[in-house]
């Protein structure tokens, strides 16, 4: 890929620089000036990468992937739409307890002491959680974050720390999208999400665990930088670190984004009937 950078000074001298597009797994469009060609969207869709559109507000809106991410999609695709409702429920008990599991973590980062009431309200998850132990923690969770602080409330719509949070989310959504896409499976084809108007169901379910990478990642920025922290260009550099971010699967160690790709696999697997569990990431 070759890059283009006009002088500030306003003459015709032009920075270039070159990256292999086999390094390249997302890309953010973050500025209305940057132009695109066809050609180089071609050899980004060729590789799986994931190429995130942001607006006026530089926060993203848009996410282009790959129509091909696999040589059998169709066959996975069916797939997915054959899970059955138990099936479904049961990876959905899977997804949560490990969030919250994920969320307990993080507090006890945030706060240095371990938090009972994450790991019962973990513990207590069943099929499909019809208890809503997910949003019990969540409500938990959101209010002892930030220790520091007694007025945090999370919304997607803000500035502040909400919008480090929501341009972290944004890019750990597309990393998993891109998993989801690359082992042949729709995004679309949620296990619990199902907004008609969501193209993304399956990645915002099966992102829910890695969600509190985000939170850990925000919270070490608050730390040196403050709570009213605006979201710059150091700050953006520094959520974008997540996808080499170290996360622990099966006892193995690798870069969140390639272990994205190993739970969007085992997801696949159980949907097969293959595997019976989703490798998710244990944060400690």
């Amino acid at each position: 890929m070759v890059i283009k950078i006009p002088s500030l000074l306003g003459d015709d001298n032009v920075d270039i620089k070159t990256l292999p597009i086999e390094d390249i797994g997302i890309v953010i469009l973050d500025n209305r000036q940057i132009t695109v060609t066809q050609g180089l969207l071609e050899v980004l869709m060729d590789n799986n990468c994931a190429l995130i559109s942001c607006d006026s507000k530089c926060m993203p809106t848009g996410l282009m992937l790959s129509l091909e991410g696999n040589s059998i999609q169709s066959e996975r695709f069916r797939v997915q739409i054959d899970a059955s409702l138990p099936l479904k429920k049961n990876l959905w008990q899977q997804t949560v307890e490990c969030k919250i599991r994920n969320q307990g973590s993080v507090l006890r980062y945030a706060t240095g002491e371990a938090n009972k009431d994450m790991s019962f309200w973990a513990k207590k998850v069943r099929s499909g959680d019809p208890d809503n132990m997910e949003g019990r923690a969540a409500s938990y969770y959101w209010k002892h974050l930030f220790p520091d602080t007694y007025y945090f409330v999370r919304e997607r719509g803000s500035s502040g720390v909400n919008a480090l949070l929501n341009y972290g989310y944004a890019i750990l959504r597309a990393i998993i999208a891109r998993a989801i896409v690359g082992v042949g499976m729709s995004p679309t084809l949620g296990i619990h999400h199902h907004n008609r108007y969501n193209a993304y169901c399956l990645a915002d379910d099966i992102m829910e665990p890695y969600r509190p990478y985000i939170d850990r990642l925000v919270l070490d920025i608050c730390r040196q930088k403050g709570m009213d922290a605006s979201l710059d260009k150091e700050i953006k550099a520094k959520l974008l670190t997540i996808a080499t971010e170290d996360v622990r699967i099966d006892e193995v160690t690798s870069p969140l984004m390639i272990a994205a790709s190993k739970t969007a696999a085992s997801l696949y697997k159980c949907f097969c009937g293959e595997l019976r569990k989703i490798s998710y990431p244990i944060l400690e």
